[in-house]
């Protein structure tokens, strides 16, 4: 008669053998923070919700819209979502009791003029009417960051406009500039070139400022070819995390990423963004510590 025990070893070695044989995850509920509907958060939360449901055999994760990520870092913080994207500026604000799944994207910053504006630089923008995001947003929060450093917080006209409402609204003459934080090339930016004309400000002299105000800016270029630019331009990069409660499980936590690395090809149909998710800087989520669960699953790779 075989002992329990026996057993118990003999199925934990053949569960280790056979391809996907693992922790049973059927069941588990995700609710992911994502953005406003449409955006780059949005969509490629839709895409990991389809890839995550099939690959934990479990419902479709619950897709909440949301202002942005200081909204969707406090509904992680209040147990009221699982999973949220989250701009690393934020997250190193407000980061206790969380960690990251891994480094997804990473956004630029682009500060947005007409190109026959008189402005040519950051502190030009003073007494004018600027677009600092949506409410409660991401790009709102750098934004503040930006005019800290710069020395206009209060000194301008500032309007809580998304870049949906911005451009537009740029276009009119109703604003002066718009602040945004995404991808380059920004599809909508692009659009307004070839419409109306837009130029982007160098902020070469407020990099220093910036990067003293939290660890997470680096500085870039955004190429003359990216926006047909009449020379490169000087701005911000700024990583984004998928974030979780540091109360997941590690077998989730586990899951989860080696579900989002799994579904690359699917994220990337969802939103171009997608195209940065790679395994050697997605450890990169400083000052955010990995999920324990996260760290076993890149040191798997190592095997």
């Amino acid at each position: 008669m075989r002992r329990p025990g026996v057993l118990a070893v003999v199925i934990a070695v053949v569960c280790a053998l056979v391809t996907g044989c693992g922790p049973d995850l059927s069941g588990t509920k995700v609710r992911i923070a994502a953005g406003l509907n449409g955006g780059v958060y949005d969509k490629l939360a839709e895409a990991l919700a389809d890839a995550w449901a099939t690959q934990l055999d479990t419902d479709r994760p619950e897709i909440q819209e949301t202002h942005g990520s200081p909204d969707n870092i406090d509904r992680v913080r209040a147990g009221k979502a699982d999973v949220a994207f989250v701009a690393a500026d934020v997250a190193a604000a407000k980061s206790a009791g969380l960690a990251a799944l891994a480094r997804v994207h990473d956004d630029y910053l682009h500060v947005i003029v007409r190109a026959d504006s008189p402005v040519k630089s950051f502190a030009q923008l003073r007494g004018l009417k600027v677009a600092i995001g949506s409410p409660d947003s991401g790009v709102e929060f750098l934004s503040k960051q930006l005019l800290a450093a710069s020395g206009l917080t209060g000194a301008i006209d500032r309007r809580n406009l998304g870049i949906d409402e911005a451009l537009p609204a740029l276009k009119d003459r109703q604003i002066d500039a718009v602040i945004w934080s995404g991808g380059v090339p920004t599809p909508s930016i692009t659009e307004a070139v070839q419409t109306f004309g837009v130029r982007l400000l160098d902020i070469t002299d407020l990099a220093d400022a910036l990067r003293a105000s939290s660890p997470v800016y680096r500085t870039a270029t955004i190429p003359v070819t990216a926006y047909n630019l009449p020379s490169p331009v000087t701005t911000l990069v700024l990583p984004n995390f998928l974030v979780v409660p540091t109360s997941m499980r590690d077998d989730v936590a586990e899951a989860l990423v080696r579900g989002l690395f799994d579904a690359r090809d699917q994220l990337v149909k969802a939103a171009g963004a997608a195209l940065s998710i790679d395994v050697h800087p997605a450890i990169e989520t400083s000052p955010l510590p990995l999920h324990p669960g996260a760290l076993r699953y890149f040191r798997s790779l190592k095997d």
